[in-house]
């Protein structure tokens, strides 16, 4: 059975876990243990994502229903939303905030790196270019519309969780992690796939796999949700902090907490 450990409200009682909830400003000049591990864990599975998966599409028979279309990089592109539900959860919006910025400007970085290295003209006798274009070649378009399709769906995907936390009053996290991935995965999907593949891939498998991966996305979410609760409920115990966001400014456009 799920344990919610994120009982009551900003009042300053003491919850089940011994963790008092605190309004996101009262984290000012407190030391977190584990946020900047996080930040460097987000920033490397956006990267990876589109870098080694997003541009594969791959086929599994599924019992009863035959041939299943997805992009490969859903295998593993989820954890970044899950990552960002854990952080807003436990730091708040504005700290989710921040390292969703530092996610945005490591894609920037990655996508311009590409784009130099293919476009680099080969020395003489090295045979590995045709390669290198095949498999990089379209990462500077692909990285563009992942940036993009990112920025909004986590920016949605926080929004949507911090709000529904103080509106429940912090009880039934799952209700916030699943809600809020169904409305990030939409912005996200709606803007990466066509934005990334219309042209290149036939328009109709471009829709299977944007529905494809969109319910594997949020599959994913629903059955992470034990482990979601496991990592909520330990980094709010180890961090002694539990951030309603009471107050918050939810603009998008800045990266000061």
């Amino acid at each position: 059975m799920l344990s919610d450990n994120t009982s009551f409200g900003v009042d300053g009682v003491e919850t089940r876990a011994g963790i008092t909830p605190v309004e996101a400003r009262a984290l000012e000049g407190k030391r977190l243990r584990y946020y900047d591990y996080c930040m460097v864990a987000f920033a490397v599975i956006l990267i990876c994502s589109n870098l080694v998966g997003a541009a594969k599409v791959s086929v599994v028979e599924l019992p009863f229903i035959g041939p299943f279309v997805f992009g490969s990089a859903v295998l593993f592109f989820p954890l970044s939303y899950v990552l960002g539900d854990v952080l807003t959860e436990v730091y708040g919006y504005a700290r989710a905030r921040r390292i969703v910025w530092v996610g945005f400007a490591a894609s920037v970085y990655a996508a311009l790196m590409t784009a130099i290295v293919v476009a680099i003209p080969p020395a003489p006798g090295w045979a590995g270019q045709d390669a290198i274009t095949s498999v990089f070649g379209q990462t500077p378009r692909i990285f563009f519309a992942s940036i993009l399709a990112f920025w909004c769906g986590e920016f949605a995907n926080a929004f949507v969780l911090a709000w529904m936390k103080v509106l429940t009053g912090g009880r039934m996290l799952w209700t916030r992690t699943i809600g809020s991935t169904i409305v990030g995965q939409a912005v996200d999907s709606l803007i990466f796939y066509p934005l990334a593949f219309l042209g290149v891939w036939d328009t109709h498998l471009v829709l299977t796999v944007m529905v494809s991966n969109y319910l594997l996305k949020v599959g994913w979410e629903a059955v992470l949700t034990p482990v979601t609760y496991k990592i909520v409920g330990f980094m709010k115990r180890r961090e002694g902090v539990d951030v309603y966001d009471v107050g918050t400014d939810f603009t998008p456009f800045r990266v000061k907490v």
